[in-house]
């Protein structure tokens, strides 16, 4: 099967896919930190009519998700507003590919009002890593992922519920202690949009 990946650097999910024998190629404007012979470094609209089976795409969530919303009226940023209907416009781009099995990932926001609520929200503890990030997937032609939140057809019960670590901030915030090892990290936008290996699996083991 062929696979895209788009605006994926990491090759996290295209890895998992080759790993299960797919011919998969990651691709995003940014260099790939995995095998160059599997990335195409381009915008990847470009290249959504090349003949793919089934692509799984990471949009950019900077415009989109809940947590950037109380930028969206600040004078500081006065193109906050067409920036969120640019990475709006780039997102329905991808869902609507010409692509037979189509998967869309983003945290929680606007896309839920604009578009449609997601097919399904997982956390990555799910399938066994230990953190906790709410990710949305929108589905086309896909069943959602399935994970052991209840008894499956064999009786057996939860298997990941280790959610990791939390982090209580100055102001009384607790959150992920993933997250705010990130804080400080001068490429934490970059390094806080890397997906997580076990729903890359998932993903690979049960679509692919």
């Amino acid at each position: 099967m062929r696979v895209l990946i788009a605006c994926e650097f990491s090759q996290v999910v295209c890895k998992a896919f080759r790993d299960k024998g797919h011919e998969a190629y990651s691709c995003d404007i940014l260099p790939t930190e995995g095998n160059h012979e599997w990335h195409i470094q381009d915008d990847v609209l470009k290249h959504l009519d090349d003949g793919w089976d089934l692509m799984i795409a990471h949009p950019p969530c900077t415009y989109l998700a809940t947590s950037g919303a109380r930028w969206l009226y600040d004078k500081r940023y006065p193109n906050r507003k067409r920036d969120q209907e640019l990475a709006v416009k780039f997102f329905m781009d991808l869902y609507n590919a010409p692509i037979g099995k189509v998967a869309v990932e983003n945290p929680v926001g606007i896309i839920s009002s604009v578009f449609r609520k997601p097919d399904q929200i997982i956390h990555p503890y799910y399938f066994g890593d230990k953190a906790q990030k709410a990710t949305c997937l929108w589905l086309k032609n896909l069943n959602p992922l399935f994970h052991l939140d209840k008894p499956d057809l064999f009786g057996n019960k939860v298997t990941h519920t280790d959610k990791g670590k939390m982090h209580i901030t100055k102001s009384g915030k607790v959150i992920p202690e993933w997250y705010s090892l990130l804080a400080v990290n001068e490429n934490r936008a970059k390094e806080r949009s890397r997906f997580f290996p076990g729903i890359a699996k998932a993903m690979a083991t049960q679509w692919g």
